[in-house]
């Protein structure tokens, strides 16, 4: 009994192990490329503290933990390849969740509506889903405005 004891007792260790590593892989598989922030964010520049927006933000129980991020964009349309850039303003943190911020700018004003939203916002929601949300910061009329996106019902 003892010498088949041992062998169940390895055996059902051995198959969790496997378990534990395929899902690992399988993980690390289906997970988006480039989506780790921290890597992203080491290019980040650092946090101007006489700016207006981070000073505004700070007033209102944020800490800005990163600066002005340019993220380039290499598109590829029916072959030609085409440059972009993707700006983030600033990384904010409160009560351990993490925001990306836009800040208002007066010749590209934002439509309020729920489709304007999307097309303005969205891409910075899914570009690091591990935020909570984006914050719009318009220091001249001192909103702060929180958007989440949930997708489904």
């Amino acid at each position: 009994m003892g010498n088949y004891g041992d062998w169940l007792v390895m055996l059902i260790a051995g198959a969790l192990i496997i378990f534990w590593l395929y899902r690992s892989f399988y993980r690390w598989l289906h997970e988006p490329p480039g989506m780790n922030s921290k890597l992203l964010l080491n290019e980040a520049e650092d946090v101007q503290d006489d700016d207006v927006n981070v000073q505004f933000l700070e007033k209102s129980g944020y800490e800005v933990t990163h600066g002005k991020y340019r993220m380039p964009i290499t598109i590829n349309l029916d072959g030609t390849m085409l440059q972009s850039r993707l700006f983030i303003d600033l990384i904010a943190e409160k009560d351990g969740k993490h925001y990306i911020v836009k800040t208002a700018r007066e010749r590209m004003p934002i439509d309020w509506t729920g489709s304007g939203v999307r097309d303005r916002l969205l891409v910075y929601a899914l570009l690091m889903p591990e935020c909570e949300g984006v914050l719009f910061v318009d220091h001249k009329e001192l909103t702060i405005r929180k958007i989440t996106f949930r997708f489904g019902t």
